[in-house]
């Protein structure tokens, strides 16, 4: 039996063999299809095994799919795959809905059952999870762990925007990206998935169930399949709270006459943020007004200045629309701004006569000069010059850039120059100061980064930085020194307290220039304070890279410059960077 099975084996064999000697493609291809099949069964073997080890019972999805934006790996398709891996913030694919600010209760919820009620607030919830951490890993001083909590795929807790990273994913990474946008909350999912938004709309759970390790830093946890390790974010006081496409402003008392304040009005059924907004915009107007079931459109005007901000609760009343959202009522007004540009400020020209009177607008590089002569460019109507030529910024609309800097065409001179020869060339400055840690990365990202760009991590971890701070930390003190020394007549303006109080110390500066005051045009410009100048953030630098040497070189270097300040009667440096 054996022999005669022997030739009927070797007849197959050689049948095959002159098969795909005849067509060697076949061949090929099947090695292929049997390497790849065995690849998918190995693959599949060792994530069941992972899956296995991190709690991933009852979790109700296979940690690889994805639901549009919002799930996790892949989606339906490699190219939707490779869509979500980039580095960039997408609205979660969802219905069109947003969310309103965080104090909106949600009334009635104890009549649903805890999970079932759909967008239940959680936000004040016990957190389980917040048990087995410390104080310093629950509260760094830029963000307080909350907790994990629940996620779901069709439900998310955190509905705001998202963004993943599968290779270099930290908490800090989606902290900044969060705060950056002006959100309350990020949570870290699956390790590599980072979602923002401004209440929590889910459930907690035991600190157990988040357990996977971050991508980029394997000291701490982000989360897990279908759970949230959830921060509450300290938001710095300049930073947005958005709502799509729309920028919450606040809540604020009804205006004595609203139809002089806000002149466009209408009420709107089923009333929503969105169609409120939607109706300003259509109408070009930059604030819509949210009072009940009455919506209000207008501008920043002295009729309502959008200064004197209530309480956010005396505004608690939901829309009709839209559950999750607070429409205010006939005495508080919930407001936003629109992406409709407001064009009171945007006129710009020379001055119609030539001035004789050199003002300077002098700053240490990195203090914010650029920025200053955005605001005051918008508060004026003038164009400001330089002591330098920059043709980015000519091209970005300084326009005064190309003339000389003696020309007298322009209400200020930007310059960086010190030293009593450049300073006496000047008959009055206005002299920015900036936290010296903060002007000193500045100038260092636009040294190696340009305007609006960041140096790379390269140039932080190698020679360069300990070069530009050794050579630059001293500069930053002899150049004020050197403006209260020699200038004439010099009003000082810290970078900080212009950001914190734009309308009051702009105003001044104004004032100083010997100009006439608009508050229109001062209001105008608090609606488009940044231009196109701020750096996004999406770069910050994740650790310090200031040693205590530099540390010890630059807290001296403030105190002199504190004291200098105070000898001429002004106030010392802000309180934030004074040396403790």
């Amino acid at each position: 039996m054996r022999v005669a099975r022997e030739p009927i084996m070797a007849r197959t064999l050689l049948k095959i063999h002159r098969y795909f000697r005849r067509k060697p493609v076949r061949f090929f291809t099947f090695i292929l299809l049997y390497l790849t099949a065995g690849s998918l069964v190995f693959l599949h073997s060792g994530f069941s095994s992972d899956t296995s080890t991190t709690g991933t019972s009852g979790s109700g999805r296979d940690p690889l799919i994805s639901e549009g934006g919002g799930g996790t790996g892949g989606g339906s398709s490699t190219s939707d795959g490779l869509g979500l891996i980039g580095r960039v913030f997408k609205e979660t694919r969802r219905s069109p809905r947003r969310f309103g600010p965080p104090w909106m209760k949600e009334n009635g919820a104890q009549d649903a059952p805890e999970w079932a009620g759909r967008g239940v607030d959680h936000t004040s919830s016990w957190s389980h999870g917040a048990k087995g951490r410390t104080t310093k890993e629950m509260d760094d001083g830029r963000a307080k762990y909350i907790g994990c909590y629940v996620d779901d795929t069709q439900k998310r807790a955190l509905r705001g925007v998202s963004f993943f990273d599968y290779k270099k994913m930290t908490v800090f990474r989606c902290q900044d990206n969060c705060a950056e946008r002006g959100y309350l909350y990020a949570g870290l999912e699956f390790g590599a998935e980072c979602y923002c938004g401004h209440k929590i709309q889910a459930p907690n759970v035991s600190e157990s169930e988040c357990n996977m390790e971050c991508k980029g830093e394997k000291s701490n946890l982000c989360g897990g399949p279908n759970r949230l390790s959830i921060y509450r974010l300290e938001l710095s006081q300049e930073s947005a709270r958005r709502y799509g496409s729309a920028i919450f402003k606040g809540c604020f008392k009804r205006p004595d006459n609203v139809t002089l304040a806000l002149p466009a009005s209408a009420v709107i059924q089923n009333m929503s943020v969105d169609k409120c907004v939607d109706m300003c915009t259509e109408k070009e107007f930059s604030l819509a007004a949210l009072a009940g079931e009455k919506c209000h459109c207008g501008f920043p005007t002295p009729f309502f200045t959008l200064h004197e901000h209530e309480d956010e609760e005396l505004c608690l009343q939901r829309c009709v629309g839209e559950d999750f959202e607070s429409c205010g009522n006939n005495d508080f007004f919930v407001v936003y701004q629109t992406q409709v540009q407001d064009n009171r400020c945007m006129d710009r020209r020379f001055l119609p006569t030539r001035s004789k009177h050199l003002m300077a607008l002098a700053s240490f590089p990195g203090a914010g000069n650029t920025w200053a002569r955005h605001l005051i460019e918008l508060a004026t109507g003038y164009y400001t010059g330089s002591y330098y030529f920059d043709g980015s910024l000519y091209n970005k609309g300084f326009k005064g850039e190309r003339d000389h800097w003696r020309s007298g065409r322009t209400i200020c001179i930007k310059t960086h120059e010190s030293g009593r020869k450049e300073i006496d060339a000047f008959d009055a400055s206005i002299l920015m100061i900036r936290n010296p840690y903060k002007a000193l990365m500045a100038e260092f990202n636009r040294k190696y980064g340009g305007h609006i760009g960041f140096a790379s991590q390269a140039h932080w971890k190698g020679k360069e930085w300990p070069e530009f701070v050794k050579n630059y930390a001293p500069w930053w003190a002899s150049h004020t020194l050197d403006w209260l020394k020699y200038g004439k007549k010099v009003q000082v303006v810290h970078f900080e307290d212009l950001k914190r109080d734009l309308f009051s110390h702009l105003k001044d500066m104004v004032i100083f220039l010997g100009l006439e005051v608009s508050e229109d045009r001062l209001l105008c410009v608090e609606g488009q304070k940044d231009g196109n100048f701020k750096r996004s953030g999406l770069r910050k630098l994740e650790y310090d890279p200031y040693t205590p040497e530099m540390r010890a070189t630059i807290d001296g270097l403030i105190k002199t410059v504190d004291t200098a300040l105070r000898k001429r009667n002004m106030s010392g440096v802000p309180e934030e960077y004074r040396p403790r």
